[in-house]
């Protein structure tokens, strides 16, 4: 191993997922979106391999994110800023040349009074509750009030769903339907306005929530958005993270390993010390939960994940392991593999969290299936 912890990120995965999307939403665009570096894969990358795949927008949280983006992709593609700026943030995203969002007039006349060209879109609050309006009519108003003023262009009207990825549930129609009944009339008053409202599982779920433009987030790195299997919904992990045995020592019964001791031998094993932690974004909740892979096969994880190193059992025999043996911690290694869902489902949580959690102190390394990229 070269570095302690290696990311590696396969860009022909995430142009194969985003390939498959725009399959999906037949016909409407791709807006792939790459907030939280790209959830945890490398924004511009990932963004560029999108672009490949068929992605014609990227979106991202933030006014640093729009601007980090647009000096790695250049100016042609729109960029939509989904979060909300402060009055400070929303000149960076303007000379980033970023699409924003408003749901206020009053944050409309903020940008008339700037007296500078912007690309709006309004948001309509259906029900996720937080940004956005929930009143249509003041949403209406805003949209208004953007078309009239001279510097600004009305682009988009959006809103985001908050049980998509639950399925079954009758709240995701009901927030469809509010939507269609708000956009529809104010497209036929303004030609040309872009709705837009599925994320990764409405893209998956219902062809009813594309419209013009489909904004899939976690689907493009090749995670279920419904916490299941990626390849029962013909999606590729793009992310691959590894380290690599620093330590081998024989445990006796008794002896244990880790802060607090909460694992102790039960008989003669050989345990290994793998040098990452949740300083990496490796969580400590995992203790005595998770496995990770040697040499094709799943070894235990022993004792507590401290900040910088984490322990195996690999067992009494060893599995033939020596120092400076790969181990996988997330991904494939030969038949096995161990998706960011398994690891989620360990500690109650979500895919999305696993990859934007971990850190800068994870090398990334990104490729196209194996051959590295031309510089």
């Amino acid at each position: 191993m070269a570095v302690r912890a290696l990311a590696k990120v396969n860009l022909g995965a995430v142009e194969r997922n985003v390939a498959r999307l725009a399959r999906e939403a037949s016909g409407s665009a791709v807006c792939a979106v790459v907030k939280a570096d790209g959830y945890g894969h490398g924004a511009v990358p990932c963004a560029r391999a999108a672009l490949a795949g068929g992605a014609t927008w990227l979106a991202v949280a933030t006014a640093n994110e729009a601007r980090d983006l647009r000096a790695g992709i250049g100016d042609a593609i729109p960029v939509l800023v989904l979060g909300a700026l402060s009055g400070e943030e929303l000149p960076i995203a303007l000379d980033a040349g970023a699409d924003v969002a408003v749901w206020t007039v009053e944050r409309v006349q903020e940008l008339v009074a700037l007296g500078r060209p912007a690309r709006v879109h309004v948001k309509f609050d259906t029900g996720l509750g937080r940004l956005g309006t929930r009143s249509e009519e003041e949403a209406t108003a805003v949209a208004e009030a953007v078309a009239a003023a001279e510097h600004l262009e009305l682009v988009g009207a959006w809103t985001h769903f908050a049980t998509a990825d639950e399925r079954g549930d009758a709240f995701f129609g009901e927030q469809l339907a509010r939507f269609r009944a708000w956009a529809e009339p104010l497209r036929a008053a303004h030609p040309g306005l872009l709705l837009h409202a599925a994320n990764s599982a409405a893209t998956l779920r219902d062809p009813a929530s594309h419209f013009d433009l489909v904004r899939p987030g976690i689907a493009i790195y090749g995670l279920d958005p419904f916490g299941e299997d990626p390849a029962a919904r013909d999606l590729e992990p793009a992310l691959v993270l590894s380290s690599y045995v620093a330590a081998l020592k024989v445990a006796q019964p008794g002896d244990s390993a880790g802060y607090g001791r909460r694992w102790t031998a039960s008989k003669e094993t050989l345990v290994a010390t793998v040098p990452i932690g949740y300083g990496d974004g490796y969580r400590r909740a995992l203790t005595n939960k998770a496995h990770a892979l040697l040499h094709g096969r799943k070894i235990p994880l022993i004792g507590t994940v401290s900040m910088d190193n984490i322990t195996f059992d690999v067992g009494e025999h060893g599995l033939g392991a020596k120092l400076g043996d790969d181990v996988v911690l997330l991904g494939a290694q030969g038949a096995e593999q161990i998706t960011a869902e398994d690891l989620a489902a360990l500690i109650d949580t979500i895919n999305y969290e696993i990859t934007t959690g971990l850190t800068s102190r994870i090398t990334r390394a990104h490729h196209r299936d194996g051959e590295p990229l031309e510089a």
